[in-house]
Order: structure tokens, then C-alpha cells, then sequence
């Protein structure tokens, strides 16, 4: 029997392959669970950054079809997140004429019926200025290709996979470091309070094996606070004391 805390999936690392994996492992209805050792968004990964290249122009033809159904899942993540995530630029392909590699990918493209205009040394001034086609080179500008917005669409995905009616934050002293990104800040204070341990002057007369109690003395004539105290397990043979301070009508 399968149990509310059980999984269909984990995925492990919220990189843009981790976080579009789980995205579209949600689309499918599956109980999936994304986990990221750093708080997001951060440049500790191969995700960072602003942009990044998108092509069909690739020696194989499997990855020209591969990239056929991307096109249509990253238009798919424009219309949901409302963001735009792809900019249209062509990609200038440059090699030597006779060179294997460009040969393999140009006949790919070919092949594959993908949009192309090919250049020779005589007009590729007029298609690219202020660059220069070495002599015996060839070029083609693949027209489809372009530019991703990697930061815009890593925080798109995300926002679609992380989505909850309600949201409870328990960091502590971390907690406004978390909310910066949503443009919260909460008047917290973090006090440092020191906690004191004073030594049994009777070996074991303070222990909780001893049945000694914990302790609430009210402030008074020789404490303006109130002080608090209790046996120190961590520390046998000694007693865990320290002040409980009132900070605008709150104790701590």
C-alpha cells in the first residue's frame, strides 16, 4: 500500500534538466519530489547565467528531431508561464568547405528540411557585415535558431513545478535572507543570547536522575529578567543557565 509520504519520483538537483524533469513528471500526475542543496536561485551550477545557444545544427539526425519536439516544448512554457524565453537570431555555421564536420551537418540540415540560407565568400558581406569568410571556407545561417534566456527560464520552470496555496517559512534567523527574492522583509531581530554553565558544587546534586527540577526564577530586586535554569545533560555535573529577555512584549 502505498503511503501519503511516498514518491512516484525524486529528482535530484533543480538545474534546468532536474527542474523541467520534474516539471513534466507533475504534468503527468506523478508525486514527484525536487531537491536542491542550494537555495535558489544561485550560480553554483551549469545553469547559471542569462543565456545560452539553441540549434537544429548537429551532425546527427537524431538531434535534429530531438530538437523539433524542444521548439514545441519551450513555446508550450511560453504560453504557461507568460514569459518570453526564446529570442530568434539564426546561427551562423562557418568551417572549411571539404572539412567532414561541416559537411555532415550541413547535410543533415539538408536532409532534414530545415530552414537554411547557404553563403559563399561572394555574399556573405551582404548577410554578415564586419566579418570576414576565410578563403576555402563555406557558411550557412540556420534561421531557426537562437537565443534562451537560461536565468528567465530556469525561474519560469520552476515556477510552474513549485506551487502551493500556502507557504510556512521556519529559517530563524534566516528567514528574510529566504524572502529578499519575494520583496518581504519582516522586522526581525536576531539576538544573540548567551547561555551559562555553572559547575554542581555537590557532584550529581543537580542531575535529572536525581530528580532535580527545572527552574523559573522571577526577576526581581537582583534581576530585572527572568532567569531560567535546568540540569545540563551535555555537560554532567553542571547546571544550564541563562536570562529569558522581553523584547516588545515578547519573551524569547
Amino acid at each position: 500500500m502505498t503511503s501519503n509520504r511516498e514518491f512516484d519520483c525524486v529528482v535530484i538537483g533543480a538545474g534546468v534538466q532536474g527542474s523541467f524533469t520534474a516539471y513534466q513528471l507533475a504534468r503527468r500526475n506523478k508525486k514527484t519530489l525536487l531537491l536542491e542543496q542550494f537555495v535558489l536561485p544561485h550560480t553554483r551550477g551549469s545553469s547559471h547565467g542569462q543565456t545560452r545557444i539553441i540549434r537544429k545544427a548537429y551532425e546527427e539526425d537524431f538531434y535534429i528531431r530531438m530538437m523539433e519536439e524542444c521548439y514545441k516544448l519551450w513555446t508550450q512554457m511560453e504560453k504557461e508561464a507568460g514569459v518570453k524565453l526564446y529570442r530568434q537570431t539564426g546561427l551562423l555555421v562557418m568551417g572549411p568547405e571539404k572539412n567532414e564536420s561541416y559537411q555532415l551537418c550541413k547535410n543533415a540540415m539538408l536532409k532534414n528540411n530545415v530552414p537554411m540560407v547557404q553563403l559563399t565568400r561572394e555574399n556573405f558581406g551582404l548577410h554578415i557585415p564586419n566579418v570576414s569568410l576565410a578563403e576555402g571556407h563555406a557558411a550557412f545561417v540556420e534561421l531557426t535558431a537562437g537565443v534562451l534566456y537560461a536565468d528567465r527560464t530556469l525561474r519560469a520552470v520552476q515556477g510552474q513545478f513549485q506551487k502551493t496555496k500556502r507557504l510556512v517559512i521556519t529559517a530563524g534567523p534566516w528567514t528574510n535572507r529566504l524572502l529578499v527574492k519575494t520583496g518581504i522583509e519582516l522586522p526581525l531581530e536576531v539576538m544573540k543570547i548567551n547561555v551559562c554553565y555553572w559547575r554542581e558544587k555537590v557532584d550529581g546534586s543537580y542531575d535529572v536522575k536525581q530528580k532535580f527540577p527545572c527552574f523559573l526564577q522571577i526577576e526581581g530586586e537582583k534581576s530585572r529578567e527572568h532567569i531560567y535554569g535546568l540540569p545540563a545533560n551535555e555537560y554532567p555535573g553542571m547546571v544550564k543557565v541563562r536570562l529569558r529577555k522581553r523584547l516588545s512584549n515578547l519573551f524569547v
